[in-house]
C-alpha cells in the first residue's frame, strides 16, 4: 500500500513540473483540383487550421495542392471537395507527424475530458 501511495504523490506532483502537452496528428494532403477551384479549396483548407506549402501544375490540366492538415479538421473534406470541385478533384492524405495542440483549442479538449470523467 505504501508503494501505490508513493506512485501517486509522485505522479500528481511530477506531472505539473513536467509541462505536458497536448499533440494531436497532422496529415500530409495533396489535393488535384480544377484551376477554376483553387481557390476555394485553399479557403476550405486555411478555414480547417491547414497550412499550404504549395501548388503545382499537373498534366491532365488540374493544380495539385500541397499543404498540411490537422486529421481532426478532415472528417467531412471528402464532401466539401466534391462540393466545391462538383466531382471533378480528388485528393490524397497520409500521416505525417504530431504537432502540439492550439492552446485556445488545448483549454476546449481539457473541459470536455474533465466532462467526461465526472460523468463516469
Amino acid at each position: 500500500m505504501a508503494f501505490k501511495m508513493a506512485a501517486s504523490i509522485a505522479f500528481k506532483a511530477g506531472i505539473p513540473d513536467a509541462s505536458p502537452v497536448l499533440l494531436e496528428p497532422i496529415c500530409s494532403l495533396s489535393a488535384y483540383i480544377p484551376d477554376s477551384n483553387t481557390g476555394d479549396i485553399i479557403g476550405e483548407l486555411n478555414k480547417r487550421r491547414g497550412r499550404v506549402l504549395g501548388m503545382n501544375p499537373t498534366n491532365d490540366g488540374l493544380q495539385e495542392i500541397v499543404a498540411d492538415v490537422p486529421q481532426s479538421e478532415m472528417s467531412d473534406f471528402a464532401t466539401a471537395m466534391r462540393s466545391i470541385s462538383q466531382g471533378r478533384g480528388y485528393f490524397t492524405m497520409e500521416f505525417a507527424r504530431y504537432e502540439q495542440v492550439p492552446s485556445h483549442l488545448e483549454a476546449k479538449i481539457v473541459e470536455e475530458a474533465a466532462k467526461l470523467n465526472n460523468e463516469d
